[in-house]
């Protein structure tokens, strides 16, 4: 298998978006109101060396921070700090050092996003004073004592968590314990009035190698965003996504299953046909090995979600050798029932739509069609599903970034696409 991957890789090192999210400007409204970059300004200011002559700096306060969206070019940080300022013994002066610096974001050489600082500007007036009398170059003066021109490089520091969180984005995650899903930015994110788009491409990794997904029929590109949403973000995840999903768990071989025949009312082993029977000496309970001849793939209508699988059941007997005595090809589709919970999409079947039983070999001769159902089909109803959902129980991680998990969720099921409007908790964690 590693051998076969390592081949096939190169064929498909470049493909096109296949999910991706907007976030809003309430959204963005949220990430900065969260108490940490707040905290952290007030705290960078506090650890400032600066150049202090006259002036001691006895505090440090954020009054305001705002994160403003430009369209087609990235964010405005404004931030107004509270200076309290000791200019003589018993002498108090509250200055206002207003900082204002255009961010944009880039893809660093290791496909990572991050936020870099550029076109800053700095000012500075007088709150309030106890002094009766100041003279008129006070501002200035203190402009001067703490250095206010080295302030902007500084705002670059206020930037490492966000910088942090936004590297998680690309963490993998762990699907099965021998697959792992990772989520890659494409390109740098679009800016616009209706926030910021992020297309990325989903990749898997089988036994820790990239495996190839299959190429998407119709290319993806992120859904035109709502003039205005109540939502702090929209994710949206195409067709394709699903079916590369359905497609490396098969690879890593998570859908193989091995069913015990036995009718759902009875519990029992059905008898087999004379000309099966008379294979074996005594009798052997029958099982089923399925696997999958085609990539299952998903269908995805408005408001509803299909699972096509295409299997093939080895029917045989025997205990640890198994001996197959014949072949079914299983053809069926299942509802799919997709939610969220925390940072994960839970997907499950449910709900057998249709099922058709062939015969695809046969080492006991023809077996007709509806002996083939009478046997299995009961079984088969009930015990594929039932296996892969076994297998599908732990969900698989959304593209998310550490500390923020998703609320008020809602799956909303279109045409070859699936939308997530959800808002962000922060998950404040001690110290």
């Amino acid at each position: 298998l590693s051998i076969l991957l390592s081949l096939l890789v190169p064929a498909h090192a470049t493909r096109s978006p296949d999910c991706g999210g907007i976030l809003t400007p309430s959204g963005l409204s949220y990430c900065k109101s969260g108490p940490r970059m707040s905290h952290a300004a007030s705290r960078e200011g506090r650890q400032q060396r600066l150049s202090v002559r006259r002036n001691q700096v006895t505090s440090v306060t954020v009054a305001e921070l705002t994160l403003t969206l430009i369209p087609d070019a990235g964010l405005r940080l404004s931030i107004d700090v509270d200076l309290g300022i000791t200019p003589a013994p018993s002498t108090t002066k509250v200055m206002r050092l207003s900082i204002l610096s255009d961010l944009h974001v880039e893809m660093n050489p290791e496909g990572n996003l991050e936020m870099v600082t550029s076109a800053c500007k700095t000012s500075m007036e007088e709150m309030q004073s106890t002094e009766e009398m100041e003279s008129k170059s006070s501002s200035s003066d203190v402009e001067k004592d703490i250095n206010v021109d080295k302030i902007c490089l500084e705002v670059s520091k206020l930037l490492l968590l966000p910088n942090e969180q936004l590297m998680s984005l690309t963490a993998q995650f762990p699907v099965t314990p021998s697959c792992q899903v990772q989520y890659l930015p494409l390109a740098a994110p679009m800016f616009s009035e209706q926030g910021i788009t992020i297309s990325l491409q989903t990749t898997f990794q089988v036994v820790g190698m990239a495996i190839p997904l299959p190429v998407s029929p119709v290319p993806f590109s992120m859904p035109e965003p709502a003039t205005s949403s109540p939502s702090h973000l929209t994710l949206a995840f195409s067709e394709h996504f699903y079916t590369s999903l359905f497609f490396a768990l098969e690879m890593a071989g998570a859908f193989n299953m091995t069913i015990p025949v036995s009718r759902a009312s009875e519990g029992n082993n059905p008898p087999l046909p004379r000309q099966m029977g008379s294979l074996f000496q005594e009798d052997l309970p029958v099982t089923l090995q399925a696997v999958f001849r085609s990539t299952p793939r998903v269908v995805l209508e408005e408001g509803k979600a299909a699972l096509k699988l295409f299997l093939t059941a080895h029917v045989g007997a025997g205990s640890p050798a198994f001996q197959n005595f014949l072949s079914v090809n299983v053809d069926m589709t299942a509802g799919l029932l997709l939610s969220v919970t925390d940072t994960r999409m839970m997907i499950s079947a449910a709900g057998i739509e249709e099922v058709e039983l062939s015969l695809a070999a046969s080492d006991v001769g023809p077996v007709p069609a509806a002996l083939l159902e009478e046997l299995f089909l009961p079984t088969i109803r009930v015990e594929v599903p039932a296996q892969m959902n076994v297998v599908l129980s732990e969900g698989i991680f959304l593209p998310h970034i550490s500390s923020f998990t998703y609320t008020d969720v809602n799956v909303v099921i279109h045409k070859d696409y699936v939308l997530v409007p959800c808002n962000l908790k922060l998950q404040v964690r001690p110290g």
